[in-house]
């Protein structure tokens, strides 16, 4: 027999290997889509990007070696096309933009004042103040995109390595295995183990295991517990028997779950305190101090205003607020949290449309609008053309029993118009932050409504999936063929939304003729279009592909799933029981307690202020001067019209309560679910709902009784 020779054999075989390496997929134009689905997908970076690249370039600072490897880290972890030199660059710009800018402002006001004493020192302040914020926050800013990027892809890592896992069980082959995994999870994990082959293609690496390993480098530090799994399931492939590759392939899916189970026991133990902390020293202490700001500014002089009431509760104690729990989610270990991109819902336009935000300003512009009559009444002409009065009594108004001041109180002093300092200017007032918290409540809840519907139908179809997928993999191993097993199994969850999804794929191969495989992904009548879930489609593309090698091969993997998913909701349990422990404790807290204390407190302001006010009235007109005595020495200490008025002191307190509510819900949100937009968005509006409204009917009903008893009482003792 004569022996052929090496062109001979790839000649006749080289066709016959192209075309399956073909039809297995086209390996170039796969990694080729990494960039594709970059551009598709992470439109949030490029404006940083943009930047970096524009600003960045103005001034070229050479950073550290070890300052270099670590923003090179940080951009590669976040897939940003930035060199680590511009983004230095880019925070000393930041910096010195504002910082300039800041002494130009301040220059110009003494210049056109005409005297050093006119130099705007707090404005000065806050400017170096918010340059150096600038400056750190752009130079961190690479890290923080980094982790955001994995804790958003390691809340996939259990369904990629379940992916994973599945397709190896009946084809153990690791390339094709990840690039299953890839396309069927969601960004930002997709992106990765896209970019593991867009590697090897521009030449990189020369191997996929080469680029895989270096990819799992990415996470070592960070999750041990996915770099562990990866290296058992490629040592499967080493092993000669298929039981004991099955084994070792489940065993990579315990090492994950495992681990993630223990770091998130461990941080829910670590965590409850630095919450605490951030509760205390960012709600409770600065809420009760604000009790005391009204007697301070009066005891004072003037030289506590509104304005620094402002930037301390509504600038700095956020920031701090903002900080700390920056710091606690810092802590939080990857692996659990919710895996869909919103950027991918069918519905994802109506939560991108602005309609929702025009709609809530129109619904709120009235409410905005009264409670800034105080400052229309005196400040403009529109009482003057209407022929009212800019002020009126509350004997005129028919309400004599709360003393003898007036509804707005306003008050004419040497250095201009004080106030308002009336009861009525901060009853109107506190519509304010109330219009704000509905703004935004009636927005997001227009936004996310349709999306988190569609979200809690798809979990309860998920949660019903779990043993229809094992009934469908059982009646598969009794021989059932898939195009009769849809409608069987579809008879026998008749009422559950399951039952909907199968008999739907029986309609489609019965009544429309179309294969198993059009049935479920057909783009017009696929049965997965009615019923969009990545859990849903993976499993039934797992079906497909596990049929062609035979029934019993396709049952074993469906019953394999529906193992893994039983164990994965088990695991999935507990994680929420333990993160329901910390955030229940939070959410009360901030729906309950905050603004129930904001609201005594504003009335205890309110009382405060009153009682000044008939002690200042009647000092000036010597009633009751007998009554006092000496006390009337002790108020010429307190200049009444150098109080911040309630007015705007019950704003500030009502923007504070929403900026914290705004920083905790997050919080809540992200220690629960990880990087989830859509839950954040929705429950910010509910908790702005809850919590602005008991604010403003604890601080109404406070003021209104706080101010009446105080009005009887000194009423009576002054004759």
């Amino acid at each position: 027999m004569k022996r052929e020779s090496v062109e001979e054999v790839l000649r006749k075989y080289g066709a016959k290997i192209e075309t399956q390496i073909n039809s297995s997929g086209d390996s170039k134009n796969y990694s080729q889509s990494y960039e594709k689905f970059k551009g598709e997908i992470s439109r949030e970076y490029t404006t940083y990007e943009r930047w970096a690249n524009s600003l960045g370039n103005f001034i070229h600072i050479k950073p550290s070696k070890s300052d270099e490897e670590k923003m090179t880290k940080s951009l590669n972890s976040a897939h940003l096309a930035v060199e680590p030199w511009q983004a230095i660059s880019l925070s000393v710009m930041g910096f010195l933009t504002v910082f300039l800018i800041g002494i130009f402002i301040s220059v110009g006001i003494t210049l056109v004042s005409g005297g050093i004493e006119s130099f705007p020192l707090l404005f000065f302040f806050l400017v170096i103040t918010f340059s150096i914020f600038l400056f750190y926050f752009l130079n961190q800013y690479p890290e923080r995109l980094a982790n955001k990027w994995r804790l958003k892809a390691s809340s996939q890592m259990v369904p990629a390595i379940l992916y994973i896992v599945v397709y190896m069980r009946h084809t153990p082959n690791l390339e094709r295995a990840i690039q299953f995994a890839s396309e069927h999870l969601q960004y930002p994990l997709a992106l990765d183990f896209k970019k593991i082959f867009y590697d090897v293609e521009v030449g990189k690496y020369s191997t996929i295991k080469e680029s895989l390993d270096h990819y799992l480098e990415s996470w070592r530090g960070y999750s041990t517990e996915f770099i562990e799994g990866f290296h058992l399931i490629e040592s499967s492939l080493f092993e000669p028997d298929s039981s004991r590759r099955i084994s070792t392939l489940e065993k990579g899916l315990q090492v994950v779950l495992d681990g993630v189970y223990e770091k998130m026991l461990k941080f829910s133990h670590s965590v409850r305190s630095p919450l605490t902390n951030v509760y205390m020293l960012g709600v409770v202490l600065p809420t009760l101090g604000l009790a005391l700001i009204p007697l301070a500014s009066a005891m004072i002089g003037g030289i506590l205003t509104y304005i620094h009431v402002f930037i301390l509760f509504n600038l700095i104690i956020p920031f701090m607020v903002f900080y700390l729990t920056d710091k606690v989610l810092g802590m939080r270990p990857g692996g659990y949290g919710e895996t869909t991109l919103l950027e991918k819902n069918p519905l994802y336009p109506r939560y991108k449309s602005q309609v929702h935000y025009h709609k809530a300003f129109w619904i709120i512009l009235p409410f905005l609008i009264l409670s800034l009559i105080p400052l229309i009444f005196q400040f403009t002409p529109i009482p003057a053309s209407l022929d009212l009065a800019k002020d009126f009594s509350f004997s005129e108004l028919g309400l004599s029993f709360l003393g003898s001041g007036n509804f707005f109180g306003f008050i004419s002093t040497p250095t201009g118009i004080k106030g308002p300092f009336g009861l009525g200017a901060l009853l109107l007032g506190m519509l304010f932050p109330l219009s704000i918290a509905f703004y935004f409540s009636i927005a997001y809840n227009g936004k996310t409504k349709e999306l988190i519907i569609e979200r809690e139908k798809t979990k309860e179809l998920e949660s019903e999936f779990n043993n229809s997928l094992f009934q469908l993999g059982n009646r598969l191993g009794n021989g059932v063929p898939p195009e009769l097993v849809f409608g069987k199994v579809a008879e026998s969850n008749r009422g559950l939304r399951t039952g909907e999804f199968f008999g739907k794929v029986n309609y489609n191969i019965r009544q429309m003729g179309m294969s198993v495989e059009k049935a479920i992904f057909d783009r017009t009548r696929g049965a997965i279009r009615f019923f969009p879930s990545d859990l849903i489609a993976t499993s039934m593309r797992v079906l497909i592909e596990s049929s062609k090698k035979g029934l019993k091969i396709a049952a074993v993997s469906l019953m394999s799933i529906s193992e893994y998913l039983k164990n994965l909701d088990k695991i999935t349990m507990r994680l929420r029981d333990l993160l329901a422990e910390i955030t229940s404790d939070m959410k009360s807290n901030m729906t309950f307690l905050a603004p129930l204390l904001s609201g005594i407190v504003v009335g205890l302001a309110a009382m405060i202020t009153s009682i000044l006010g008939m002690l200042y009235i009647a000092n000036l007109s010597g009633a009751g001067a007998t009554n006092w005595g000496s006390f009337n020495n002790f108020l010429d200490i307190l200049q009444y019209q150098d109080m911040i008025p309630p007015y705007f002191l019950q704003i500030s307190v009502g923007i504070y309560l929403i900026e914290i509510i705004f920083i905790l819900t997050s919080t809540l949100v992200t220690i629960n679910s990880g990087e989830d937009k859509l839950e954040m968005t929705n429950k910010v509006g509910i908790n702005l709902k809850k919590g602005m409204s008991l604010y403003f009917i604890v601080a109404l009903l406070s003021v209104v009784a706080l101010s009446i008893l105080s009005a009887t009482v000194l009423g009576n003792l002054l004759g």
